[in-house]
């Protein structure tokens, strides 16, 4: 039976002009996601959404909250509470500017797509209740870019919460992909009084559930992903709690996953480095195995 893996019928193509050098990748742009644990009776849940079926880029899929760095976030600092941003550098492997953008983008992403809000009154408070007439206001100018982040905290007078992140992995987009990101994946629990909300207008579906049983409908075709949304999930399984997840996140490697193509006895090889279970073997007629 087939699995749930996302598969863009272009790829093979895009793949030979590649390797013909008739193609030319596009720079990755920098992105953030956040897996949104809660503790249930059952053991830990995360929050996923469905994109919808309409999306040119992994319609119908299931995913995490998040997108691109808003430029914006390079130049203004917020304020800040949690490791530096000369500590969060180091971590993500980027320049103190570039760290603080893609924490904003986590924090952002999570708020624009489900309405939880990782920022307090104070260095050690979060918001509450978020669902309000107001605070959907300045989320839709949010998502519509007609606020910056940094303007939205000060506004409300908030602190970022960047110490109830934990950074988890990176994976680029491979250079035959059109649309192409570097993201970093990050972890989070579920704020107390808080709750999510399907906020995305490029959601149709979202839902709170067990990794392993994600797990599971993706490996019965039930459940459409892609590569490092699956491969994530099977690590999160590891872990019962949220704090389990936020404890291990400090010892994660961050190196880069990027896939490979290359030409074994006529036939593409497509491969992601440390997940053998992506592996496709495209024979130069287009077909996958």
């Amino acid at each position: 039976m087939a699995n749930g893996q996302w598969y863009p019928p272009e790829w093979p193509d895009r793949i030979r002009a590649l390797a013909a050098g008739t193609l030319t990748p596009v720079a990755p742009k920098r992105a953030a996601t956040v897996m949104l644990l809660k503790d249930t009776d059952s053991g830990t849940a995360v929050h996923m959404l469905r994109r919808r079926a309409s999306m040119a880029f992994a319609g119908g899929a299931y995913a995490y909250p998040g997108g691109g760095v808003d430029p914006r976030d390079d130049d203004q600092q917020v304020r800040w509470a949690g490791p530096t941003r000369a500590w969060w550098a180091e971590r993500l492997g980027v320049d103190e500017t570039a760290a603080q953008a893609i924490v904003c983008a986590a924090v952002r992403e999570t708020y624009e797509e489900a309405g939880v809000l990782l920022a307090g009154r104070a260095h050690d408070s979060v918001v509450g209740d978020t669902t309000g007439a107001d605070w959907e206001a300045d989320r839709a100018a949010l998502v519509a870019r007609d606020l910056s982040f940094a303007q939205f905290l000060d506004r409300r007078g908030l602190v970022l919460r960047s110490d109830l992140l934990g950074a988890w992995t990176r994976w680029i987009t491979p250079e035959f992909e059109a649309r192409r990101y570097d993201t970093w994946f990050f972890v989070a629990a579920l704020p107390e009084g808080q709750r999510t909300r399907n906020a995305s207008t490029e959601a149709d579906r979202t839902v709170w559930i067990a990794p392993r049983e994600a797990a599971d409908g993706y490996d019965k075709g039930e459940l459409l992903m892609m590569p490092p949304t699956i491969a994530t999930l099977r690590q999160l399984t590891a872990y019962e709690t949220a704090a389990g997840a936020l404890d291990a996140a400090q010892g994660r490697d961050l190196t880069p996953v990027l896939a490979t193509a290359r030409l074994v006895e006529g036939r593409i090889v497509l491969s992601w480095p440390g997940h053998d279970e992506f592996t496709k073997h495209i024979p130069t007629g287009g077909a996958t195995a």
